[in-house]
């Protein structure tokens, strides 16, 4: 039975006065209540364990049915290889329906890269008995000595025709054209004997190498083609009964591997499917944080974007949502900006915390909107450097274009100096410090997260200083050297960087009131005067 009552501790507990917003939210009580006693479900069945702790993403949605206040469970992707079980809610499409149009496509597909493989071996194999690459220095090296034995007779010939008086020369002209013709031919001709060697030598890697390029298109074809099927058979509901295909919601756009098979959209297609009404979601994360990206163990997190968000957008419609918590609080956000210094050239600005540096997706005033309207002579592109919404503190901005131009000058070859403050969520030893470099990209299924990646990430060094214990907290000054997106958030989080979150941080810690993580001190050089300025704003 997918439909779990929730217990009597929890009657005193009021219903949400409206359903979660499931990008940025705070947990019921309802939701934390389920919550535990999904873990302890989970807790009882050994034979996942294994799988759990390498880290998952499970959900839950607390509904009323029937007059009755329960909720339903989700696993995001497979569980123990498989996609159904009976205490979770199933998938919106089974992958793994035996005999499906999927399965069987699947097993053509497998059976094509299987052949492939086989023809990879084969055409290695038969490289190695030919050994075209030993031919073909054969054939340089017979054609070089020829060309050097051209190049010997021609100097001969020159010689001679400089020794030979004119009457001897008339008569010895066409013998010296000639042989020197001959010898052209002779080198064309050993070139057209060992290119057809080699062609020949290697016409049985070509046919397997045309019989790879044909299956290799063949396969693409065929993936692509069950992709777009795949998306079409994922039919999502709402709460006004209307049905959407992946496809349709993405419009033109190609959807994400995964897509349909995160926890929200399972949840809510369960629910909408039996008549139930949800009251709040949230999705939290068991086992331990993967390689690359930042989880912690029972820490619950917002519905992915690149996924989740088409999806839940438009199965949400006829629920009544809140608001977005960062949109509510934001006008309340712009008054705090303030100006710390200004002329004809440069702005200070000392940026709130939950504020946009520069305009985002949402409709939301941004430092760069707020500085267009009080400096509306200002020329040029204005922001310089970006915090992040979350962070607070010092930016300077450009009201002319040659004052940008010389400030980025300073940005790109580090003669900007920034120091960050923050205050991380355990204890470290004073004074300790040193350097950490991880290498950052975008999560491109879940912007804006960043994830750690020593193959395709870019260099990002910070270095670092604990200077107090606040309260049980370790508070740190950051000198980033780099400037990658969440740089400082990802090197304080990571197992491989600090292992220790920034207070507050709700992608790669736990949320709080606030990120405490704020830019401290700014220094840079005048654009215009030439002048060393420096500035600082105690925050934290």
């Amino acid at each position: 039975m997918m439909f779990h009552p929730l217990p009597e501790s929890t009657r005193h507990i009021p219903d949400p006065a409206r359903f979660t917003y499931p990008f940025c939210y705070t947990p019921h009580p309802l939701c934390l209540a389920a919550s535990q006693i999904l873990r302890a479900y989970l807790q009882e069945h050994a034979e996942w364990q294994t799988e759990l702790s390498a880290g998952k993403m499970m959900g839950v949605l607390v509904v009323r049915h029937r007059g009755e206040r329960g909720f339903l469970a989700a696993f995001s992707g497979t569980l123990a290889g498989e996609t159904m079980h009976d205490y979770f809610v199933p998938p919106v499409y089974d992958l793994m329906a035996s005999g499906s149009h999927f399965q069987q496509e699947q097993e053509r597909i497998s059976a094509m890269n299987r052949r492939l493989t086989a023809l990879q071996g084969e055409r290695r194999r038969q490289s190695l008995l030919i050994r075209p690459d030993e031919l073909r220095q054969a054939r340089e090296e017979e054609l070089q000595c020829i060309r050097q034995s051209n190049e010997q007779a021609r100097i001969r010939r020159e010689a001679l025709r400089k020794s030979l008086t004119p009457e001897a020369l008339a008569l010895r002209e066409e013998e010296l054209r000639r042989e020197s013709q001959f010898q052209k031919a002779e080198l064309r001709r050993a070139a057209k004997r060992w290119d057809q060697r080699i062609q020949e030598a290697e016409a049985p890697i070509q046919r397997l190498l045309a019989q790879e390029q044909s299956l290799t298109a063949e396969r693409k074809e065929r993936s692509e083609a069950l992709q777009e099927w795949l998306f079409g058979q994922y039919r999502l509901l709402n709460a006004r009964g209307e049905t959407r295909t992946v496809s349709d919601i993405f419009g033109h756009s190609t959807p994400p591997s995964g897509t349909g098979d995160c926890c929200g959209p399972k949840l809510l297609q369960a629910a909408f499917q039996e008549g139930m009404t949800p009251l709040c979601m949230g999705e939290f994360w068991v086992g331990r944080s993967p390689a690359e990206e930042l989880r912690q163990e029972g820490q619950f997190y917002p519905a992915c974007h690149s996924r989740c968000r088409p999806l839940l957008s438009h199965m949400m419609q006829g629920l009544q949502v809140e608001a977005n918590p960062l949109a509510e609080d934001y006008r309340k956000v712009v008054q705090k900006l303030s100006i710390a210094y200004a002329d004809d050239s440069i702005v200070v600005i000392r940026k709130p915390e939950g504020m946009l540096s520069v305009p985002g997706k949402e409709p939301l005033p941004s430092v760069q909107d707020i500085l267009q309207q009080e400096f509306p002579s200002a020329q040029g592109p204005i922001i310089v450097h970006r915090l992040d919404m979350d962070t607070s503190g010092l930016m300077v901005a450009a009201l002319t274009p040659e004052a940008y131009l010389a400030l980025q000058r300073q940005f790109v070859s580090r003669q900007v100096e920034k120091t960050y403050v923050a205050l991380l969520q355990n204890p470290l030893p004073v004074g300790q410090e040193g350097e950490i470099c991880l290498p950052l990209r975008p999560d491109i299924t879940d912007r804006p997260r960043q994830l750690v990646d020593f193959t395709y990430g870019k260099s990002a060094l910070t270095h670092y200083r604990v200077t107090a214990l606040c309260n049980h907290h370790a508070r740190v000054t950051l000198h980033p050297l780099t400037g990658r997106t969440h740089q400082l958030r990802v090197h304080c989080a990571h197992p491989q960087g600090l292992g220790n979150a920034i207070v507050g941080d709700r992608l790669y810690g736990q949320a709080a009131e606030r990120l405490m993580l704020h830019a401290q001190q700014l220094s840079f050089t005048h654009p215009l005067t030439g002048e060393h300025m420096q500035f600082r704003w105690e925050y934290i």
